[in-house]
């Protein structure tokens, strides 16, 4: 299945954190596309400002004059767009900028086709070629009870016997995940057949526990491709405070730990004057198993770069520092060497 190495992010063309021109959006789109050798891929869902982004992402192509063959697209299905009667939006708050509607979960065999041809008519003429369930892990944390979880696991099923429907007529080419909690991806492919898996947070440079490694490796051995997202953390590897889209506080003492953990990378950064967002993205590429990281950035200068770094090899150094000063896990070097994958210049 062809992926580009660096798949684009498209969160903030929904308006994630602040509101963007769509001058500046135009201008990140057309920054990804001239830097993608191939055809370029962008992830967007019907969350992203209930529907913002995808419909943003359809008006950047069709100003760039791009033809349906020219660009891939996936979309993470379970949200569908709906007139906002609140002074704000219900079903995420505190983090998207100046919404205009809302957006309600439906996760169910026709709720998901809802999501789809809702996603399509926002695209405004482009269509997802890839299509997944977006935060199961969510919709199953939500359960009031056991009898209310066994009801949301059949949902999560329901919903993908229609991805399977779509996929055996031919209107899509793949169907997936994505998800926060890797264990629920690890629950739910025992029941479904995927072809791909889009891991959130959970794979970075920051965490990356051992058994979601040998996950990895398995779902490499079953020919599931595995795409890396949200490598910075949300952007706090980066610097700002939002960590997996919760703001921190350096006054917060359970917040102190994130905060020593990035003083320290950065100052290894420095040292051996390498960029956090290089560091992070030759991580997060470098795993085995991963074919495809998904990037966002804000400023169309960085996009070529971001791109350019999940080719960059590191020097060894580098590596071996990060894992003296623990912020880094010890075996993690000799677990990616064995399992046959370059980590280093």
């Amino acid at each position: 299945m062809y992926l580009p190495k660096v798949i684009s992010g498209t969160s903030l063309l929904g308006n994630l954190y602040q509101e963007l021109s769509f001058e500046e959006k135009l201008a990140i789109v057309k920054a990804y596309i001239d830097a993608t050798p191939g055809i370029a891929m962008f992830d967007s869902a019907g969350k992203y400002g209930a529907g913002l982004a995808l419909e943003e992402l359809g008006k950047c192509f069709a100003e760039l004059g791009l033809e349906k063959k020219d660009v891939l697209i996936s979309n993470k299905l379970a949200w569908v767009r709906k007139h906002l009667t609140t002074a704000e939006p219900t079903f995420e708050k505190g983090i998207w900028a100046n919404l205009k509607f809302d957006a309600e979960q439906k996760i169910s065999y026709e709720g998901i086709l809802e999501c789809y041809e809702q996603g399509n008519k926002l695209l405004n003429g482009y269509e997802a070629q890839f299509v997944s369930l977006h935060d199961p892990d969510e919709y199953l944390a939500a359960a009031a009870n056991d009898d209310d979880y066994k009801k949301r696991h059949e949902d999560i099923l329901d919903a993908y016997r229609a991805l399977s429907d779509l996929k055996q007529k031919g209107v899509v080419r793949a169907i997936g995940i994505g998800a926060k909690d890797w264990r629920t991806i690890q629950q739910i492919e025992k029941d479904v057949k995927l072809d791909w898996v889009m891991l959130a947070n959970s794979l970075t440079i920051y965490s990356h526990p051992k058994n979601l490694i040998e996950f990895v490796t398995y779902l490499s051995k079953k020919n599931i491709t595995v795409i890396n997202s949200a490598v910075f953390h949300g952007g706090f590897l980066m610097g700002s405070n939002f960590f997996n889209y919760i703001e921190l506080s350096r006054e917060n003492p359970e917040h102190k730990k994130y905060y020593h953990w990035r003083n320290s990378f950065f100052a290894v950064c420095k040292e051996f004057n390498i960029k956090p967002a290089a560091a992070a993205i030759a991580f997060a590429i470098n795993i085995p198993g991963v074919k495809s990281v998904a990037l966002n950035s804000s400023n169309p200068k960085r996009v070529r770069e971001n791109v350019q770094m999940a080719d960059a090899g590191l020097p060894d150094a580098f590596w071996k520092k990060l894992k003296d000063l623990e912020l880094i896990d010890k075996d993690i070097i000799s677990q990616l060497s064995s399992a046959g994958r370059a980590f280093h210049s």
